[in-house]
């Protein structure tokens, strides 16, 4: 059985380069699932091929997990659709959309027909891998949420109080009960100073001596 050699690249990053190897009876479906292998991607999101020219212009596709659009439209499925019935061209080119969502693009070029296979090698393989492929998903951001007007605002803001926070908190409840007791104790000196003051002043005594005149 004749083999297909494809290289696969992705369209942004031009140095993560994979080959695989694929039965020529084989099904799109199959290769979909190989270049996944390779990327160590979840291959289970609606993904297309679609025939190209040397342009990478986008021709007929052959898809994945149709959503109804694709579906009344008649798109053919790629596990129904072998590789031989769209190699016309010894360097035939595929476009390649993974994850319509969130997609990433691929150039599938096919680069030379193998006529034996190896016996003992399971196809789809993998026979080169160059570049590490990015995330699937990217870095995804942590976008603060504004806080609601309102009784739920203190509510809310009590609930969002992780570790950090409460440790933060800790240091301020603990700032706050030492300024308290600094505030304490001069308000005693206060009092016993005021009182020495009297007793200097011959305040307390003026008093006793004039009764209740006073």
């Amino acid at each position: 059985m004749a083999l297909y050699r494809f290289r696969i690249t992705f369209e942004d990053y031009d140095d993560v380069v994979r080959e695989i190897d694929v039965k020529s009876n084989q099904t799109f479906e199959d290769l979909h699932r190989a270049i996944h292998q390779s990327t160590g991607y979840n291959s289970e999101y609606p993904s297309s091929f679609y025939i190209s020219n040397d342009q990478w212009t986008k021709g007929e596709e052959i898809t994945y997990l149709p959503n109804q659009k694709r579906i009344d439209r008649g798109v053919a499925l790629m596990n129904k659709v072998k590789l031989l019935s769209y190699i016309d061209d010894p360097h035939q080119k595929f476009y390649y959309t993974f994850n319509f969502d969130r997609p990433f693009d691929f150039h599938v070029e096919l680069m030379k027909i193998i006529l034996d296979d190896t016996p003992g090698v399971t196809y789809p393989a993998v026979i080169k891998s160059t570049g590490e492929a990015p995330k699937q998903f990217g870095n995804v951001l942590n976008v603060p949420i504004a806080a609601p007007e309102g009784d739920d605002f203190d509510f809310l803001n009590e609930m969002a109080i992780g570790e950090e926070d409460a440790e933060d908190f800790s240091e301020i409840s603990e700032t706050v009960e030492d300024d308290d007791a600094v505030a304490k104790v001069d308000d005693e000196e206060e009092d016993e100073f005021g009182a020495e003051f009297q007793d200097d002043e011959g305040f307390e005594d003026d008093s006793k001596a004039h009764g209740d005149d006073y």
